[in-house]
Formats: C-alpha cells, structure tokens, sequence
C-alpha cells in the first residue's frame, strides 16, 4: 500500500471499529489510570480546582459541542494517523516508535496551537502542568486505541476528559484568560 492508501485505510477501519463490550471496559483501565494520576497532580501544583461552571446554557452547549469536535479532530490526527492498525500487525518497536512519535507532537502541538490560533490559551498552552496531563491524555488514548482498534473509544476517553476539565476543574476559566491564576 501507499502512504496514502495507508492512511484511507486506517482512517476507515478505525471510524467503522466499534469497540466491543471488552474493549470499552478494557478502555476503562486506561481512563481510571489518567485520572488516579492526573487528578492528584493537578490539585497538588493548584492546576486543578474545584470549580463548578456556572455559564449560560448556550455557553455549556458551545463547551459541550467544541470539546466533541476537538477530541474527534485531535484523536482522528494523533492516534488513527499516526499510529498503526491494530489489523496491520506491526511490530511491538514499530508501534512504540510511532507512539511515542505520535505522543511528541500532541504535545508540542498545543503551545503551536497557542501561538498560531488561539492567543488567549497562550499562557495555558505552554504551562508545563497542562502539557504534563495533556501527555497523560495522550498515552491514555493511545493505549486505548490500540487495544481497542476503534477510534471511538480514545474519542470518548478525550471528550469526557475535556468536559469534566472545562466543566467541573476550572479549565474553561483557564482556557479563556489571558493568564493562569496560582
């Protein structure tokens, strides 16, 4: 196959892999790990807080609908792109290689995003707490892409990580300031 021909095929086997009723709870392991490890994190360096978002309910619909379309357009990129079919059997070396390929860029792509597109997210996007549980985020849905071979499941994992962040731990109070409040 060609690259091209490489990428259609993993885009449309990924998108019509529904994860089993195994894979989503064996998807589970990997969102209990981020959040027994994010969670103690991010209250220790005062990254995360309890704080509920008390906005319109056209705000929460808007945070609700952009968190969707950013974890369906990052894992699409990140994960199904980059990294290996499971159905093409690639070599344990080949899968690490293009994991933790794929692991670099996700991160380094939101401090880029920062510069490029969203300025107000600047001080955010190159906080090294944020970019440290973004990491997290990202082995989490690799981890489950791979053993799932759906893209849904790391789809999942990623929006209800941004929901509960931007709904509940101040991430939207952080991702629309100018500056990060210690």
């Amino acid at each position: 196959m060609t690259g091209v021909q490489t990428l259609v095929y993993r885009c449309l086997t990924a998108i019509s892999t529904l994860p089993s009723a195994q894979a989503c709870l064996s998807g589970g392991l990997p969102l209990l790990l981020l959040t027994l490890i994010s969670l103690p994190v991010g209250f220790y360096f005062n990254f995360l807080q309890l704080d509920i978002l008390k906005a319109a309910k056209k705000t929460v619909a808007s945070v609700v609908a952009g968190s969707l379309l950013t974890a369906l357009g990052e894992e699409l990129f990140f994960r199904v792109l980059f990294l290996p079919h499971p159905s093409e059997s690639a070599t344990l070396a080949v899968g690490w290689f293009w994991g933790g390929v794929s692991l670099g860029i996700f991160i380094i792509y939101h401090p880029l995003n920062a510069l490029s597109f969203y300025p107000p997210g600047r001080h955010l996007f190159f906080n090294p707490i944020f970019l440290l549980l973004a990491g997290f985020l990202g082995v989490a849905c690799t981890l489950a892409y791979l053993q799932s071979g759906s893209f849904w499941l790391p789809v999942a994992i990623h929006w209800l990580t941004l929901l509960v962040w931007l709904l509940l731990l101040g991430g939207y109070g952080k991702l629309n300031s100018e500056y990060i409040k210690d």
